[in-house]
């Protein structure tokens, strides 16, 4: 009797830049960050389940982002040194574990700590997601796949549990969470390892040095415009019903907003830079200011669609001009992590000056905060998106 060499049984694993691939790294880099693509759905959950303030149930979610952006931040200290695949899981797993307590908290208080927390291991696990996707081969595909799993997946969670929270109350809503992460660990076996590449030749100097003053007009622009957005798109359901909207009709009308949505990063990829950054920018503004101001007659069920829908595309399709007119003003690539950074805080801000203004039920004020946040933005973002195509 002959010995055989012990072989280890080793499931497979996707083409590191396959289509698939793809797949499996948005998962990841979602989970980190799912609920800001539920955010109207845990709000209004809040304040339907638990009977929070509208004020309470912002800042709830508020810190959730703020704690993701931290996070963020501090992943790119150390990801270059870590084994991502065993931190990853790691994070996961803390992940399920803090949304699992969430499901038993019913204090404002005590669950804004908790939720802040969340935020940091979730917002440390999208920094490590970004960077793996930053190995692959293509990973413009890779962030396209990224948009298109949280427009879709965050489309059918506004679509679902708004209506389930008043059978199932506001647990639903941390389940919905830890049930992503759980798949998303599950998927990481297959994946590839995707050391990291060697680093291209640095820019010369003459060249390479980052253009400081209207990058920071740009990186102000990113984060009025992300802030703008989210203090209007957190309280949306709640708008609605104000208006007098029923809550199966604001329900499927995110749902479909949202799905309808991912087109506008379509239209990124197709038009690119054919026209530079400065009419794109320019348009998108125009469009999402028209949106924004729709829903002042949100009395008007039609107008409520158009302005959701509106919004939904504008701002999937202006964030990617503001990000590369960031992370074009240093030939580096060193601010593009910045440029990320800007932009959480901004999804975070949104919900909190929304819940300083908000005062429970004004919410005209609030779309006055949204228009004015969006015309700043654009006076920010259009000085130096002219300077750039300019000299490009």
């Amino acid at each position: 009797m002959t010995d055989q060499p012990h072989r280890r049984f080793a499931l497979p694993k996707a083409a590191p830049d396959g289509l698939v691939a793809s797949v499996l790294l948005a998962f990841i880099a979602t989970a980190g960050l799912f609920y800001v693509n539920i955010m109207p759905a845990l709000v209004s959950g809040l304040q339907d389940g638990l009977g929070f303030s509208a004020r309470s149930a912002g800042l709830v979610g508020s810190l959730n982002v703020y704690g993701a952006a931290l996070g963020a931040l501090a992943a790119v200290f150390v990801v270059a040194r870590i084994s991502w695949k065993p931190v990853a899981f790691g994070l996961l797993l803390a992940l399920i574990a803090t949304d699992l307590v969430s499901t038993q908290l019913t204090t404002a208080g005590v669950l804004m700590i908790v939720r802040f927390l969340h935020g940091l291991i979730g917002g440390f696990l999208v920094g490590v997601g970004f960077a793996v996707i930053a190995r692959t081969a293509a990973p413009d595909r890779t962030f396209g796949m990224l948009l298109v799993v949280q427009f879709g997946l965050g489309g059918l969670g506004l679509l679902l549990l708004p209506g389930l929270v008043p059978t199932f109350g506001t647990p639903v809503l941390f389940l919905s969470l830890a049930a992503f992460s759980v798949a998303a660990a599950l998927m990481l076996p297959f994946l590839a390892d995707y050391a990291p590449r060697p680093r291209p030749a640095p820019v010369a100097q003459a060249g390479g040095l980052v253009r400081w003053a209207p990058l920071a007009s740009a990186l102000v622009a990113v984060f009025l415009f992300q802030a703008a957005n989210m203090a209007l798109s957190a309280y949306v359901i709640g708008l609605g019903r104000f208006y007098g909207l029923s809550g199966p009709f604001i329900s499927s009308t995110l749902a479909a907003a949202n799905w309808i949505g991912a087109l506008g990063s379509v239209l990124v990829v197709v038009i690119g830079l054919r026209w530079g950054r400065f009419w794109p920018i320019l348009i998108g503004a125009l469009v999402t200011l028209a949106g924004t101001l729709a829903f002042l007659r949100s009395d008007l069920p039609v107008l409520f669609v158009v302005a959701n829908v509106l919004t939904a595309v504008v701002w999937a399709f202006v964030i990617p001009y503001l990000l590369g007119l960031c992370a074009a003003f240093d030939p580096g690539g060193r601010i593009a992590t910045l440029a990320g950074f800007f932009s959480k805080l901004g999804l975070a801000s949104g919900p909190a000056l929304g819940a300083v203004l908000l005062a429970e039920t004004h919410f005209p004020r609030l779309v006055a905060l949204a228009l004015t946040g969006l015309c700043l933005s654009a006076a920010f973002a259009l000085a130096p998106a002219r300077q750039l195509d300019r000299t490009s």
